[in-house]
């Protein structure tokens, strides 16, 4: 047993036992200590009393008079009773207290598969309800813990083969002076790669940290779209492939632009490296209730159902074989900009093949919408 419980122990049973004695010296105190003794009445038969003598006697049957003895038994017992019972509450509520403290010690040792909920048993007060967030939150800390490990791992692999790559660059400079352009050229492109790696990585740093400034610039949605379009088609057709896109009219937000037309624009380019050549990529642009909805979808191979959730994470990338070159950050930061700006985006496959994004974004000023003040 702890020092919690042996405290609890104790506060409750010095609480019990003076409420007892206590209440026990009361009663007793409250009793006369003397009592008239008790007395009978002289029936006819036996004739009546001298004059001046009472009409009642003492019965010489009951107990003398005199001061009645304090309740010794009532208080030793109600004493052991509080023991018991003291034992049993502090137990009760030391238990999870201590489940709890066992719990966290693990996690700052670093083991965050931790259940105290299951030690504390089947409660239902704050206690139990301690346990169970406690219990989540470990979890949450694994999954962020994990999440920077791999972070680092990712990070680490991708940097060390554009590294490796200008290092023979520079030995070739060195060895072949005549190749010296070649080289030089190698190593711009090495360096623009690790320069956008790092350009992402502080973006998707500073979305997470929600350290991305204020979100109160008015964006028009409509325009914003159609510059993406545009782009997205002019490089379609260089690989064959169709952009389509529609809209409801204008809608406008209040957020940042040019994180916006950045998270969007990493769906289009996602959904144009991986449809089929030949087939297009559906862009729509609508207004539902107070939200702008934005759809994508493309003619491509679609991914398992397990890994919808996951492309959104940092350096997941399922499909292999495409054309895209980048470091799987683009979606990423697509769902942090969305969720930076109140909204939500999910990806999901076609019945017919490939895959749609839908992005929602609420309209800032509700009130300024169409029907909203109907």
């Amino acid at each position: 047993m702890g020092r919690l419980f042996w405290k609890l122990f104790l506060a409750i049973l010095l609480a019990q036992v003076v409420s007892i004695n206590v209440a026990g010296g009361l009663m007793w105190l409250w009793e006369p200590n003397h009592r008239s003794p008790p007395t009978r009445f002289q029936p006819e038969a036996e004739g009546m009393p001298p004059r001046g003598a009472p009409l009642f006697q003492p019965d010489e049957r009951m107990p003398p008079p005199g001061p009645r003895g304090f309740p010794y038994l009532p208080v030793i017992v109600g004493s052991l009773a509080s023991l018991v019972f003291a034992a049993l509450l502090a137990r009760h509520l030391s238990h999870p207290i201590m489940a709890l403290r066992k719990a966290f010690a693990a996690v700052a040792r670093g083991d965050f598969d931790v259940h105290p909920s299951a030690e504390i048993g089947r409660r239902s007060d704050e206690l139990a309800e301690l346990g169970q967030e406690f219990e989540l939150t470990a979890q949450q800390l694994k999954q962020l813990m994990s999440s920077q490990r791999r972070l680092l791992h990712d990070v680490s692999h991708e940097v060390r083969s554009p590294l490796a790559r200008m290092q023979l660059a520079i030995d070739l400079a060195r060895q072949q002076p005549d190749k010296i352009e070649s080289s030089m050229a190698r190593i711009e492109r090495e360096s623009a790669r690790i320069n956008q790696l790092v350009e992402e990585l502080l973006t998707l740093s500073r979305l997470e940290a929600r350290a991305c400034g204020k979100l109160d610039e008015e964006v028009e949605m409509l325009a914003l779209v159609e510059d993406i379009v545009a782009d997205a088609r002019f490089e379609a057709e260089a690989h064959n492939r169709r952009v389509e896109f529609s809209s409801c009219g204008e809608i406008r937000l209040k957020g940042r632009p040019d994180l916006l037309q950045r998270a969007v624009e990493n769906v289009v380019r996602n959904a144009l490296h991986h449809t089929f050549e030949g087939t297009t990529v559906h862009i729509r642009l609508q207004q539902e209730n107070l939200d702008a909805y934005i759809s994508v979808e493309d003619d491509g191979p679609g991914l398992p159902e397990a890994a919808l959730g996951a492309i959104f994470e940092p350096f997941v990338r399922f499909r292999e074989g495409s054309r895209n070159d980048g470091y799987g950050l683009g979606l990423a930061i697509t769902r942090q900009t969305i969720e930076a700006h109140g909204g939500s985006v999910r990806a999901m496959n076609r019945e017919n093949g490939g895959l749609r994004i839908e992005m929602h974004l609420p309209i800032a000023q509700k009130e300024d919408a169409p029907g909203a003040k109907d």
